[in-house]
């Protein structure tokens, strides 16, 4: 639509000069070259005004703003004031081709030449002054038309690239809550799995125990995955802390937790459990560890849970295909939160995880810093 006004606005100038024209009483040769003149102008015009003209070599946009000064003052010698509007296209091309200080300077001079004309006819001053004043008028629509439209193609071009990142940051958000949740749960069952198959000839009654915990986790596996596509989901970070010791018990790994919890915000509540799910998943899959402690302790206002254990070896890693990156996974979710992560090798083999943040949560923002309101599962 604000290409199509654009060009029914030049046509309609275009118009009123073939209207002047005719009415001077041009006929014949003169009025076929003025009818050729107005049609190099009103194309010269389009292509000037076509979005992302200005970012043409400045060659091409040289050589075309000449030709369109030819076609503007040329015709001037035998139609004089009769063709004064078409100078008028060229103050607005000068605007939208030009940088600024330039093109604001000479969009001056083509309207201040429009005093001329007039002078050569004999004419008043005051149609002079007419002259000039809609010369600057015409430059002045015609570039803000030209602008308009440029600027209703780029919000729509901006429109669509918004949208693909939306769908780009939601399939994201997706796969994150998928690696947070899954990953410990598959973790969990794997080991549990392997403590059935050591237990069920020679401790039956401990292996059916063991057989109902993996049920329980499975069944909270399908619900959480049932949580991750409506988009919504809420944890309990003491609540993992007791998974997190049965689990690690599962794994013959000792379970030292320190949970002095204050109130916090079901955001940040949400966040450290998916902490803890990751850090808990990395000791099983990442480390051969004997003793992991595990703390929680809010001091005023500050929320810190960190995650030790020992038993990681120099260079070890999962070596199981997509072994994930988990950790910048955590990063994000924390910033969103307003908190931060800290991961150290201690003495030995001693890796430590530290999560902080504000108890009642900070702004939540994205990777590129936009305040959003989605929580921790805002995802860039």
């Amino acid at each position: 639509m604000a290409e199509v006004i654009l060009i029914v606005a030049i046509l309609c100038y275009v118009g009123i000069t073939i209207l002047n024209i005719i009415g001077a009483g041009v006929e014949g040769r003169g009025l076929a070259a003025a009818m050729g003149c107005l049609g190099a102008v009103f194309g010269l015009q389009l292509l000037h005004s076509r979005p992302g003209a200005r970012h043409a070599p400045a060659a091409r946009r040289a050589a075309t703003l000449g030709v369109q000064a030819l076609f503007t003052y040329l015709p001037l010698i035998t139609l004089k004031s009769q063709w004064g509007a078409m100078a008028g296209f060229l103050a607005g091309s000068l605007l939208l081709l030009l940088p600024p200080r330039l093109g604001w300077t000479l969009y001056g001079l083509v309207g201040v030449s429009m005093l001329v004309p007039p002078v050569l006819e004999g004419r008043p001053m005051l149609d002079s002054v007419y002259l000039v004043q809609t010369t600057l008028l015409t430059g002045l629509v015609t570039f803000g038309l030209s602008r308009l439209s440029e600027l209703v193609r780029f919000l729509h071009d901006s429109r669509d690239e918004l949208t693909r990142a939306a769908v780009t940051r939601e399939r994201l958000r997706f796969a994150r809550d998928l690696h947070d949740l899954l990953g410990y749960s598959l973790s969990a069952i794997q080991l549990k799995g392997e403590l059935i198959h050591r237990l069920i000839l020679a401790h039956p009654a401990k292996a059916k125990q063991e057989v109902e915990d993996v049920l329980a986790i499975s069944r909270q596996s399908l619900a959480d995955v049932r949580r991750v596509a409506s988009g919504y989901r809420d944890m309990s970070l003491e609540e993992e802390i007791g998974s997190a010791r049965s689990v690690l018990s599962a794994a013959e790994v000792e379970a030292v937790t320190d949970v002095r919890m204050g109130r916090v915000s079901s955001p940040v509540d949400t966040v450290l459990a998916t902490v803890l799910r990751e850090a808990v998943t990395n000791v099983l899959r990442h480390s051969r560890a004997a003793q992991c402690e595990i703390t929680a302790v809010e001091e005023a206002g500050l929320m810190t849970l960190s995650v030790t254990n020992d038993g990681v070896t120099e260079g070890y890693r999962d070596s199981s295909p997509h072994s994930g990156s988990g950790l910048g996974n955590l990063e994000i979710r924390l910033r969103a939160v307003g908190g931060e992560l800290m991961v150290d090798r201690g003495p030995g083999d001693v890796f430590r995880l530290v999560a902080r943040v504000p108890a009642q949560g900070g702004p939540a923002r994205d990777d590129e810093g936009s305040v959003t309101d989605d929580g921790p599962r805002l995802v860039a």
